[in-house]
């Protein structure tokens, strides 16, 4: 059995879009048991709408419901302790949950996620990990904006994380990992990255296998399973992967309904485009993971719908029955011991 708490608060639309969405990831584990954390005038009408998952959940009244624009200190001292999102967070660190899940304000939940679960000995950042798809599958990126900037001995934690994820989420022994740069060559990029380059060639992983160096045309193509970088650059590329996703489908839409040819040229080929549009959504590979912290929480896009949510929930289920926090905690306490720290933390601030 997995027990996963949801914030049914969190998100756009909060529990007209977390409801159906958790039935639906009951549907496909059975397993799971929902602890459910929400305004119950708002929730329990709707939840009395799926039978089999309110059999499979417990539901808890909360007094407030964080808003997708408070400020993550403001949220902070307003919803600890009562807020849907704390709440789900205290299950998971009082052992009562696996893993929360949460499709609220990114900043609200960094900062509550940090002080309610506290940091993993020796982590000194968190990362926010996202999935991607690629020309192969699948990639995991980190950090894709938990914070701005990261030294040398930041990115070798963030390897360490992120290929742990891969181990639990893609089920490979040793995943292949590459540090995002300017360019392949090793004289190339930032003190800091090279400098991690250096430090993860020689703690010689058993559980990693270091690529080197990658590009941004990399992430797409698949050339590594794990994909690391800091915050600044990886949320940008991850905007503007996004951004060029929507262009070339509104391209492609725009192109098949310009002449009477073209749209049965759509008709004839309706089958390919479904096959595409189906590889293109996101909703599909929804779910950033917070690494770094003692317990596992996820985050849904605000904005998504109720397969979207569903998608979060599945990444949650995969990294607690694979055990992602103990194998980060494995990897830290056999690869620090021996780390060569090296230069000075870089300066840094809160990202999204």
């Amino acid at each position: 059995m997995v027990r996963i708490s949801v914030d049914v608060m969190g998100g756009d639309y909060g529990p007209q879009v977390v409801i159906p969405g958790i039935a639906k990831a009951l549907e496909r584990h059975p397993d799971i048991r929902f602890c459910l954390f929400g305004v119950s005038s708002q929730c329990l009408p709707l939840l009395d709408s799926y039978p089999k998952l309110k059999e499979a959940s417990t539901f808890t009244d909360c007094e407030i419901a964080i808003g997708m624009d408070e400020k993550p200190s403001q949220a902070l001292r307003r919803g600890r302790g009562k807020s849907s999102m704390w709440m789900a967070l205290d299950a998971v660190a009082k052992g009562d949950a696996d893993v929360a899940v949460s499709a609220g304000n990114t900043g609200a939940l960094m900062a509550m996620s940090k002080f309610c679960l506290r940091m993993m000995a020796d982590i000194e950042r968190p990362a926010i990990a996202g999935i991607w798809p690629t020309l192969k599958g699948e990639s995991i990126v980190l950090d894709i904006g938990a914070t701005i900037g990261a030294d040398a001995n930041q990115l070798f934690d963030f390897a360490l994380m992120g290929g742990a994820m891969a181990r639990a989420l893609f089920e490979v022994e040793r995943p292949t990992l590459g540090l995002l740069n300017v360019g392949v060559e090793e004289i190339k990029g930032q003190e800091d990255v090279k400098a991690a380059g250096q430090l993860i060639r020689e703690a010689n992983f058993d559980t990693i296998d270091y690529y080197g160096f990658v590009e941004g045309d990399d992430i797409g193509r698949g050339t590594v399973d794990v994909v690391v970088t800091e915050g600044f650059a990886g949320n940008i590329a991850l905007k503007a992967a996004e951004g060029t996703a929507r262009q070339m489908a509104e391209y492609l839409r725009a192109a098949m309904s310009r002449t009477w040819l073209a749209k049965l040229g759509y008709i004839l080929a309706k089958s390919a485009f479904d096959r595409l549009r189906e590889k293109m959504d996101p909703r599909k590979v929804n779910g950033g993971v917070f690494l770094g912290l003692n317990g596992i929480v996820i985050k849904s896009h605000g904005g998504t719908d109720a397969e979207g949510f569903a998608a979060a929930v599945d990444v949650g289920y995969d990294m607690a029955r694979n055990g992602l926090k103990e194998k980060i905690e494995n990897d830290l306490k056999r690869y620090h011991a021996n780390r060569p720290v090296r230069g000075a933390a870089s300066s840094m601030s809160d990202g999204i």
